[in-house]
């Protein structure tokens, strides 16, 4: 589910009007109905906060980046790695960096061939 039908969805669930949002989280009617159409991207960290706050959800929920609200596998994976990769000192993810870099270059090679 994208941002935008999240972000529409919390608020219908909440039974909130746009103005009500709006108003709690210091954006505009207009700003917000944008993000729920799509017709606006990228909305700023600090918004993306006070709206997660207002929901009460994570502000990766409300991005559709919470690896527990996955489907797709390879996604979860990915996450999982993601979090032991930050557990690492920096030696070691440079070398996980120097690993990485040496498969896209096989890989590349692969595909020249």
């Amino acid at each position: 589910m994208s941002f935008s039908s999240r972000l529409k969805e919390l608020r219908l669930r909440s039974g909130k009007s746009l103005q009500e949002v709006a108003d709690v989280v210091g954006a505009s009617k207009a700003h917000l109905w944008e993000l729920e159409a799509g017709r606006s991207k990228n909305p700023s960290f600090d918004l993306l906060k006070k709206l997660s706050d207002y929901f009460k959800v994570s502000v990766s929920t409300l991005i559709g980046e919470d690896p527990d609200d996955t489907r797709d596998t390879n996604d979860e994976q990915l996450m999982v790695l993601f979090r032991q990769i930050k557990e690492l000192g920096p030696e070691d993810r440079e070398l996980l960096e120097k690993i990485i870099q040496h498969q896209k270059m096989k890989k590349s090679d692969g595909a020249k061939t």
